[in-house]
This record gives C-alpha cells, structure tokens and sequence, in this order.
C-alpha cells in the first residue's frame, strides 16, 4: 500500500467562502504547458515569491532543493519529492533557491477537468508513487510537443489521469495529517477575501471587519501560520499584481494605480517605490 505524509493538511482548510476570481490575464486563455520550476522566476525573484494568483490549477513538482511556500495565507516548508496542487484563483508564492529545480505544470484556462477543490501538498516518500507522477508529467510532455494527429486530445487524458492520481494520493495521506486550528482557518478565509478584494482599495481593517475579527488580532494570526503581518500579505499583492500590470501590459502608470485602488498616482509611486526601491516608471524601463 502506498504511504504518504502530507504535513499540515491544506485539503482540509474548507471556508465558507468562494474562490477567487481569475486575476486578469493578458495573454488570453492558454492551453496547458510545463515549464522548468527555475524558469518561473526569470525576470526577477518576485514572479514566485511575492504573493499572486494564477487563473488556472498549477502543479508544482519538486524534485530537489527545499525552501518555504505559502497558500493561502498558511507557509509550510517544502523539499525533495513534494507535489503540491494549487486550484486557480488561490493567492501563494513560495522561495526558490539555486538549488531548486522540478516542474511547474499548468493545466490551462479550458482543461475541463475534476480536479480537487482545495489546494493540496504531498509528501511522497515512496519510489512507486514517485515514478508514477514523473510518468505522467512527461507523457502530458511528450504529447504537448508532439505533432501528432489528436496530440491535444490525448495530453487531456494524461491530465486527466494526473487529477485522478491526486486524488488517490490525497485520500491516502488525509488520515495521517493532523487537524487545522482556528487561527489556520482564519488565515485561509482572509487570504481568499483578499484575493477577492485588493484591487478595491480597502485596507487590513476592512478585511478583518468583513472576517468578524480585530485588525490586530489577524495581524496576530498571520504572524503565526506564515510569519507575515497581515498588511505584509495585501501589499505583497498589491505591488506583485502591479509589477505584473507595468511590465506585461502598456498602461499608463496612472490607470495601473487606479485598477488597484489606489487614491492617487502619488500614493502609489510612493508605496510602489516603498516595496521595490524603484518608482514605477524606472521598473516599467527596466523589464
């Protein structure tokens, strides 16, 4: 029988609370596609450890080095054999170090899967389960770059058979993983909140006022499930989603800084140079 360790389990960290929507996409829908773990941080450091969303399931497979990712508002160290499953619309961002390498798999914005619901993180220890997700991933590899006629189709039953496997590793490892806790819940409801919500110009307070909470007691219950305050965790998002807005698209830095609530131009020059050393033209420049 196969056996797992999960370490805290993020498939049990149910909220009242919708997903997120898709955070907004420039490049348009995308098929499915794998790409190098060291590759998604070409063009800074921030494209995975600052927090954001993606608008479709990622699989991140590690296969060597170790480091911290945090989903949903929870951080938990990461190493060698880790798959972890983010569901589209889930704020994360994790360390990625020399020594890291794996594949990010991402199953696209029409994959038409049933793919769990909530995000998982899988230990997997054993050489069996290991070798079956590596087969998968390059099988969903082999056919994306394939020629072949009906290539497409057969890439959507490999993916398929993938969320079945995450799905048995998942059932395998949940009786072994220990329980959330109350401040573990509250951070995962005040992630999705603000994923839902950054662009809108609220501040910690009326996040924790909508959670039924003080400020300053989920600033305290970031500061224990990821080390973070809860002011860190908004304008992580904030200023990543405005990296991405100055160095993807072409708007004006006027209506970057409106999208994302802020009151003026100004105030989002200064916080923007705040968390960057840079202003936002200067970044625009230099990517």
């Amino acid at each position: 029988m196969v056996k797992l360790f999960t370490g805290t389990p993020l498939s049990r960290l149910q909220t009242p609370l919708t997903p997120a929507p898709a955070p907004l996409q420039p490049e348009g829908e995308r098929e499915a596609r794998l790409v190098p773990i060291s590759r998604l941080a070409s063009g800074g450091r921030w494209r995975v450890e600052a927090m954001r969303a993606c608008s479709e399931p990622l699989l991140l497979w590690f296969t060597r080095g170790q480091g911290r990712i945090t989903i949903g508002g929870i951080t938990r160290g990461y190493g060698a054999h880790n798959a972890i499953f983010i569901p589209a619309g889930m704020m994360h961002g994790f360390e990625v170090g020399a020594q890291t390498s794996g594949t990010a798999l991402f199953f696209g914005h029409r994959h038409g899967l049933d793919l769990p619901d909530e995000p998982l993180h899988l230990r997997i220890r054993e050489v069996g389960p290991q070798a079956e997700l590596s087969g998968l991933i390059e099988s969903i590899q082999r056919e994306i770059e394939s020629e072949r006629p009906d290539a497409a189709r057969a890439a959507r039953f490999h993916l398929g058979l993938l969320g079945v496997w995450l799905e048995r590793m998942a059932e395998t490892a949940a009786d072994d993983a220990p329980r959330p806790d109350a401040a573990w819940r509250l951070a995962r409801a005040y992630a999705d909140l603000l994923e839902r919500g950054f662009r809108e110009g609220k501040g910690v307070g009326d996040f924790a006022r909508e959670l039924g909470v003080t400020a300053t007691h989920l600033t305290r219950v970031c500061h224990k499930t990821c080390g973070r305050s809860a002011s860190d965790l908004l304008h992580d998002r904030l200023i990543f989603e405005a990296r991405r807005l100055l160095s993807e698209t072409s708007l004006p830095v006027q209506e970057v800084a409106r999208s994302l609530g802020f009151t003026t131009p100004a105030y989002f020059t200064r916080a923007f140079q705040h968390r960057t050393g840079k202003t936002p033209t200067a970044f625009r420049k230099q990517n």
